[in-house]
């Protein structure tokens, strides 16, 4: 049995939230270093587009082209990837796409609008973004459930283009990121990557078109290329380490949770997994269960250095101040291991995902349940929702005014002007109703 140090934290202990708090600390999502490097690599792409782009993809990922457009992913060759890949492998990504897609259809907004008995017509009228850029992490791992993630819904909103963007380290490319592209519906796939890749999607290139949005994770180059260039575009949010947080009564299988757990530390070190149960016991066997089923986990060292760099292990009197914790950590991953999830919801305020009842793993929701799993961390479900269709869809309000309406509305409007020092607005207003 391998030894695994989680802290155990009481809320019967007086200093208990500000325990949870310096357990909970993030840092940031940059640093100095990685701030400069990135700010270079942003200019050097705005000044000389694609041959920066080129020097980059050689210097980070020991590829060297003439010209950008043979880092491009052909139709033919995307086609040849689908023919490429097993039956199986096909299925299950056309079976999970099918289900991302069938949830996010439900998202889609439409415009609307009211008129009123003067003929004033009010609304909002909705449209899809012309061009986003979707960033797929490459190198160390694929993530094609990352590709349908990101994909599917600017599909649903009905995005014009979508490029698509995936380092190729080497030159290796993964076969089942391309087919999931091709099964997405990516209208151009480019074998780049890092901040370079992020800096010419945000400011276009002779080769790569400037985009409205970039969503997608990555590194931390990656996350603070996407900080450094919003306003020139649009981004989806900053991800910090993946989280989850699990609520469970005592009815529950140890071996179940302590896997659960161990889904997300094997993320990468930083991740976080805590456990809240009102049951000493069970958080006790739980524990012994990790210690017994680490060794044989494939990934291990990260495991353990996530749960004893940031693992929590919380005694609760009870489920009811479960929620208050779930509430003041904001998680990105929430599951309610209990036996009547549906009666803790209208308390529970912040979380990014919810997974509810014995038989939802989190697992599920990451490739093939149908909601987004790209989703707020650190904090940030407070005021963040998971991505969708919305992201890619911008609203005009719509505004008309008959002439009764002008002149209802424009008495208002110039007394509030006038009252504002606006001189010229009270004018624009009465001019409607008084010449």
């Amino acid at each position: 049995m391998s030894r695994l140090s989680i802290p155990l934290l009481s809320t019967r202990s007086d200093d208990f939230y500000a325990q949870l708090r310096a357990r909970l600390a993030r840092d940031s999502v940059s640093d100095l270093q990685v701030e400069n490097s990135v700010r270079d690599i942003l200019a050097a792409i705005r000044a000389h587009g694609d041959q920066a782009l080129l020097n980059y993809t050689r210097q980070f990922d020991q590829l060297t082209v003439s010209n950008v457009g043979e880092l491009e992913i052909t139709a033919e060759e995307r086609k040849n990837v689908l023919q490429r890949i097993s039956p199986e492998d096909k299925e299950i990504l056309e079976l999970s796409a099918e289900r991302i897609r069938s949830f996010h259809e439900k998202q889609k907004q439409h415009s609307w609008s009211y008129t009123e008995a003067n003929g004033t017509l009010l609304g909002q009228q909705v449209r899809a973004m012309d061009r986003v850029g979707v960033y797929v992490p490459g190198g160390k791992a694929a993530y094609p459930s990352s590709v349908l993630m990101n994909i599917l819904p600017a599909k649903v909103a009905g995005v014009k283009e979508i490029i698509m963007v995936v380092p190729t380290p080497g030159g290796v490319r993964n076969d089942l990121v391309i087919a999931a592209a091709e099964i997405a519906g990516a209208d151009r796939i480019f074998t780049i990557g890092g901040a370079q890749a992020i800096a010419a999607l945000a400011y276009g290139t002779a080769s790569i078109p400037k985009v409205d949005k970039i969503v997608g994770p990555g590194n931390i180059y990656v996350a603070t290329a996407k900080k450094m260039v919003f306003g020139e575009v649009g981004i989806d949010m900053i991800a910090g380490p993946s989280e989850i947080m699990i609520l469970s009564d005592r009815d529950v299988n140890p071996d179940w949770l302590a896997m659960d757990m161990f889904s997300q530390a094997e993320h990468d070190e930083n991740a976080q997994c805590i456990l809240v149960c009102a049951d000493a016991d069970l958080l006790n066997r739980v524990h012994r269960s990790m210690e017994k089923q680490l060794p044989h986990m494939s990934r291990r060292d990260i495991i353990k250095a996530s749960l004893e760099g940031r693992g929590l292990l919380i005694q609760v009197r009870d489920l009811t101040e479960g929620v208050a914790v779930i509430n003041q950590v904001a998680p990105e991953h929430l599951e309610l291991a209990v036996a009547h999830p549906e009666d803790l919801l209208t308390d529970i305020h912040h979380a990014g995902a919810i997974f509810m009842g014995l038989y939802t793993p989190e697992a599920l929701g990451d490739y093939c349940a149908g909601p987004n799993h790209v989703l707020p961390t650190s904090g940030t479900a407070r005021f963040s929702s998971p991505l969708g269709v919305y992201d890619f869809q911008k609203r005009s309000s719509l505004i008309y005014c008959s002439a009764e309406g002008a002149a209802h509305l424009g008495p208002i409007a110039a007394r509030l002007a006038r009252g504002e020092g606006l001189d010229a607005h009270a004018l624009s207003a009465e001019y409607r109703y008084t010449k």
